[in-house]
């Protein structure tokens, strides 16, 4: 078959292993080159196939925003992509043909195999894209390529046909460096990292072009803005990128964007330090309430104590406002202001029957003052003795156990018993049992959830039971919601029970009504998310 002397200009223009052409319908019109060693031997001739049955089913999207965004003469970078039914992979280009309207040419060279993407779209997590963008940014800087951080806004996509959803991943993932930089940080907002050197208009033009087409159900509305990463250190750029890629979850792109990465970070840094203010002022001034909720002691169906939990002004979540408390250094004060709000209720007890259990931070639980103005509440009214208990949480890491465990031991030389709470739920669980003497271990809620079901959370669950049985320590099981759970979490020799099937957390301490507890199917979403604890949500 005589080849047009363009097409060999094609390939030449590619400089890679292997030319394939593809028609206005989508179908290969042209191999040219070394296809048996590219392709793999058992492929066949692949002319008048569809190209998709070259592609893997996961990096098809990829390519098809390649093809419909190049133009004539206009050549697409080389993207890393796997091939169907063999163990290969290419790096990938397009370019449009010029006076071929529709064909593009695709120029293919062997490389290895790309990472397997952690979820199915090929877009990173949040973590994993902020540890890559640091590898990335290293790595341009040591060849002089200079890299900017995209942040993209597809409004409407989360509502949108999952088809959409399949063409964005690809699209963004063609835009980003290698072809491997984008991530989802929300179900409409998304970042990618990209070499610089073209303005946001033009990426947001290829991504509708990619992403939207007529006879689309739903609206998609496509938004960017480039940020550049110039100016910022090393040593400085995970944290600038996390708090820009906060900024830009919590604002969006409503505001007139940041010109750089500094810029960014200052802003969010601005906006955090105002929300940490209004807490602090929250807590210097008592805005916030307590609520109570029941633990149960499994023997005989009694309140053993209730839980202390702290509700804000404005319905903010307690959990990011406790974790905003741990960065600024206000959680110690927090804590130590809920400790004297829970005394005063335990003073206003006229029967002297309540037991109350704050909750306090791994950071609060090593300072000598906290602990100093613990023991002065609790020695000047001796009615406090063994009615004040405390949780100590795993959201902020315990830098010196031994000098936490000397605290904690004074608070039981007081009469309080002191609980580990959501064990299991961090990596340092296991320690924290080991080198700290408690009386209580609180099973992490994730756990007990999905106990009926048996399996692993079940066989951990009766290995935390007997480990703490062991030495002596009792249990308490959260997270409790039905009767089918805590049957399980009786069956497991679990001591006491604390979630929706004893009750809500309400105003006042109440002993629960277990004649007609409230399970999931009973309560709202609304109602769900207002029910949060400290450190987590019930």
């Amino acid at each position: 078959m005589p080849i047009d002397p363009r097409r060999l200009l094609g390939l030449a223009f590619a400089s890679a292993d292997l030319l394939v052409e593809i028609d206005a319908d989508e179908r290969v019109s042209l191999v040219l080159g070394a296809g048996q060693s590219v392709l793999g031997t058992d492929v066949g001739d692949p002319v008048g196939r569809d190209w998709r049955t070259l592609i893997h089913a996961d990096d098809q999207a990829l390519v098809e925003a390649m093809i419909i965004c190049v133009a004539d003469g206009v050549r697409r970078a080389y993207a890393p992509v796997r091939l169907s039914g063999v163990d290969r992979a290419v790096s990938l280009s397009a370019r449009g043909l010029p006076e071929n309207a529709g064909r593009v040419s695709c120029a293919l060279t062997a490389c290895p195999m790309p990472p397997v993407p952690a979820t199915a779209d090929g877009l990173h997590r949040r973590t994993d894209f902020e540890q890559l963008a640091r590898e990335l940014t290293e790595a341009a800087r040591a060849t002089g390529a200079q890299l900017e951080l995209a942040m993209v806004d597809l409004a409407g996509l989360d509502a949108a046909d999952p088809e959409l959803a399949r063409r964005a991943a690809g699209a963004l993932r063609l835009e980003s460096e290698g072809g491997t930089a984008a991530a989802r940080l929300s179900p409409d907002r998304f970042a990618l990292l990209r070499r610089q050197g073209e303005d946001a208009a033009s990426l947001v033009r290829r991504l509708t072009l990619a992403i939207v087409r007529d006879g689309d159900h739903g609206e998609v509305g496509v938004a960017a803005h480039t940020v550049s990463l110039d100016g910022t250190s090393p040593t400085r750029l995970g944290r600038a990128l996390g708090l820009a890629l906060d900024d830009f979850i919590a604002e969006g792109l409503k505001d007139t964007a940041p010109g750089s990465l500094a810029e960014a970070m200052n802003r969010s840094v601005r906006r955090t330090l105002a929300r940490a203010g209004e807490l602090g002022a929250a807590v210097s001034q008592r805005r916030f309430t307590l609520a109570f909720q029941p633990v149960v002691s499994l023997a005989d169906s009694s309140v053993h104590h209730h839980e202390v939990l702290v509700r804000f002004e404005n319905a903010h979540s307690p959990f990011a406002l406790v974790r905003m408390a741990e960065e600024f250094d206000l959680i110690e004060e927090l804590d130590q202001a809920v400790v004297e709000q829970t005394v005063r209720r335990l003073k206003a007890d006229r029967l002297g029957a309540e037991r109350l259990a704050v909750n306090v931070s791994g950071m609060t639980i090593t300072s000598p003052r906290f602990v100093a103005e613990v023991e002065s509440l609790i020695r000047k009214d001796d009615r406090l003795r063994g009615r004040l208990l405390f949780e100590i949480t795993e959201s902020a890491a315990i830098d010196d156990l031994s000098l936490a465990d000397r605290h904690i031991q004074r608070l039981r030389d007081l009469g309080s018993l002191v609980c580990l709470d959501d064990f299991g739920s961090g990596s340092a669980s296991l320690t924290y049992l080991q080198r700290l003497s408690v009386d209580i271990v609180k099973i992490d809620g994730r756990y007990v959830r999905e106990l009926v079901a048996g399996g692993r959370d079940a066989a951990v669950v009766s290995h935390v039971v007997n480990l703490c049985r062991e030495l002596n320590v009792r249990t308490v099981a959260e997270m409790i919601e039905t009767p089918e759970v805590e049957a399980a979490v009786r069956a497991a020799g679990v001591d006491f029970g604390q979630g929706w099937f004893y009750g809500r957390p309400s105003d006042r301490p109440e002993a629960p009504d277990l004649r007609a507890p409230p399970t999931l199917s009973t309560i709202s979403p609304v109602a769900a998310r207002r029910t949060g604890t400290r450190d987590g949500w019930q």
